[in-house]
C-alpha cells in the first residue's frame, strides 16, 4: 500500500510539472506581437521619427543640415533632391519628418517633405544618398447619402455627415439646372458617390458621385455620370433621357451672395442719385470673387470705361451677347476663345459702382434683355447612336438609387 501512494504521488508530481512547464511553455511562445506601421516605404516602429515644419524663411541648408551623416554636405543633399523636386517648390507650413535608426548614434536614415496629402519626396541619407519622389496608395469607397432641405443645401448635406468636397460637388452638377438660392422646405436628394482615402485611413474628398436625384418642387432631377469620350476621357452628367444638365447658360457668373439689384426699366441709380434704366443684373460679391463667362465664345471686348469700370463682352452666336462689369481685374483679351465657367476676371468696384459686385449684361440679337425671361437653348443631348448604350449603362444605376430611400421615409418606418 506504502508503495501505491509513492506511486500515486509520484505520477501526481509528475502531471503538475508538467503542467507548469507546459504553461511556461506557451508564455514564451506568445510574446507581445509589434504590428508593423509601414509608411512611405519604412517600418516606423525602428526609427525615432522627428516631425517639423517648414518656417518662412527657411532655407533646404536650415532643414537638412543638422541631420546629415558624417561626411556629407548640405549641397550633395540639395542637388540630390532637386533632381526629383525642385527645391525652389518647398513651401512654409508644409511638413517634413527625419527618420533616425534607434541605434546609439541615431543615425539620419531619410529625409521625407510632404507637399501634399498624397505626395511626399524621400532623401536616403545612408548607403549613398537618394532621391526619391512616390505618393501614398489611395483606396476609393463607394456610399450612399439622403437629405432633405430645411435651409439650404449644405446645412442639410453637412446634417448628413457630409463634407465640402461633396457639397460643391452636387452643386456643380445641378448648377445649369437649379437655383439653389431658391430651393423650398422639403426639396430633398439621395446620390451614390465614391470617396477617396489615402493610406486607407485619410479623406481626400469626392473622387465622383456616380449618380444623384435632386427632387426640388416634386420633381426629381435625375444625374448620370456618363463618359462619353473614353479615348479623351470626357465626361458629363445625363438625365434619365439623355439630355445633359448643362445648359448652354450658366445661371449666374459668379458665386454671389445675393441679387443687389434686378433688369429693369426704371431704377434709382446710387452713384448719379437719378431715375434711369438698369440694363443688367448686379451680383453682390467679395473683392477677388472670380467671374466666369456664362457660355463658350469669343471676347470682343476688354478694357476701361468710366462708367463700367474694367469690363468683358463676349459674343457666343449670333444670337448671343454677354458683358461682365465693374472688374477689378481683366483677365482676357479681344480675341480670346473662352469655355463656359472660365474665369475672366475678378469682382471689383471700378466704375460707377458703390460696392464690390458683376453687373452681368445680356443681348439677344442686338437687343440688351432680362437673361431671368429668357427661354435659354440647352446643350447637346447625347446622340442617338448612343442611346442605347446609354440606357442599358444607366438601368442598374436607375434601379439602385430609386431603391434608395429618402431620409424622412427611413425615420417614419
Amino acid at each position: 500500500m506504502k508503495k501505491l501512494i509513492a506511486l500515486a504521488t509520484a505520477c501526481l508530481c509528475l502531471f503538475s510539472c508538467e503542467q507548469v512547464d507546459e504553461h511556461t511553455d506557451l508564455a514564451i511562445a506568445d510574446p507581445i506581437k509589434i504590428v508593423p506601421k509601414v509608411l512611405y516605404g519604412y517600418d516606423l516602429n525602428n526609427y525615432t521619427v522627428v516631425e517639423d515644419t517648414v518656417e518662412s524663411g527657411d532655407t533646404f541648408n536650415d532643414l537638412i543640415a543638422s541631420h546629415l551623416v558624417q561626411g556629407q554636405s548640405a549641397y550633395e543633399a540639395a542637388m540630390t533632391m532637386d533632381s526629383v523636386y525642385e527645391l525652389r517648390k518647398i513651401q512654409a507650413g508644409k511638413p517634413f519628418k527625419i527618420l533616425k535608426r534607434k541605434d546609439a548614434a541615431r543615425t539620419p536614415e531619410a529625409f521625407i517633405y510632404e507637399p501634399s496629402r498624397q505626395d511626399f519626396v524621400i532623401l536616403k541619407l545612408t548607403d549613398g544618398m537618394q532621391a526619391i519622389k512616390d505618393e501614398h496608395p489611395v483606396t476609393i469607397r463607394r456610399k450612399t447619402a439622403t437629405g432633405v432641405v430645411n435651409s439650404t443645401l449644405s446645412e442639410a448635406m453637412e446634417e448628413e455627415g457630409l463634407g465640402m468636397s461633396a457639397i460643391w460637388e452636387l452643386s456643380d452638377i445641378y448648377k445649369w439646372t437649379i437655383d439653389f438660392f431658391k430651393l423650398q422646405q422639403g426639396d430633398r436628394f439621395k446620390m451614390i458617390y465614391q470617396e477617396r482615402y489615402i493610406n486607407d485611413t485619410i479623406y481626400d474628398g469626392i473622387e465622383a458621385i456616380d449618380v444623384a436625384i435632386f427632387e426640388t418642387r416634386g420633381k426629381p432631377y435625375y444625374a448620370f455620370n456618363y463618359v462619353t469620350d473614353s479615348i479623351k476621357g470626357v465626361r458629363d452628367y445625363y438625365d434619365d433621357e439623355g439630355k445633359t444638365l448643362r445648359n448652354f447658360f450658366l445661371k449666374a457668373p459668379v458665386n454671389y451672395t445675393r441679387i443687389s439689384s434686378r433688369y429693369s426699366g426704371n431704377r434709382f441709380h446710387p452713384v448719379q442719385k437719378r431715375w434711369k434704366a438698369h440694363l443688367g443684373t448686379d451680383y453682390a460679391a467679395g473683392y477677388g470673387t472670380p467671374i466666369v463667362s456664362t457660355a463658350n465664345g469669343v471676347v470682343t471686348k476688354s478694357g476701361y470705361t468710366r462708367g463700367n469700370g474694367n469690363y468683358v463682352k463676349i459674343r457666343h452666336n449670333n444670337t448671343y451677347e454677354t458683358q461682365y462689369l465693374h472688374m477689378t481685374k481683366r483677365l482676357v483679351t479681344v480675341g480670346q476663345r473662352v469655355d463656359q465657367g472660365q474665369t475672366i476676371g475678378t469682382v471689383g468696384s471700378t466704375g460707377l459702382a458703390t460696392g464690390p459686385h458683376v453687373c452681368y449684361r445680356f443681348w439677344v440679337n442686338g437687343k440688351q434683355v432680362d437673361p431671368y425671361r429668357q427661354k435659354l437653348p440647352s446643350a447637346d443631348p447625347l446622340p442617338k447612336d448612343q442611346m442605347d448604350v446609354y440606357k442599358n449603362f444607366i438601368e442598374p444605376l436607375k434601379k439602385e438609387i430609386d431603391s434608395l430611400s429618402y431620409k424622412e421615409e427611413d425615420s417614419v418606418s
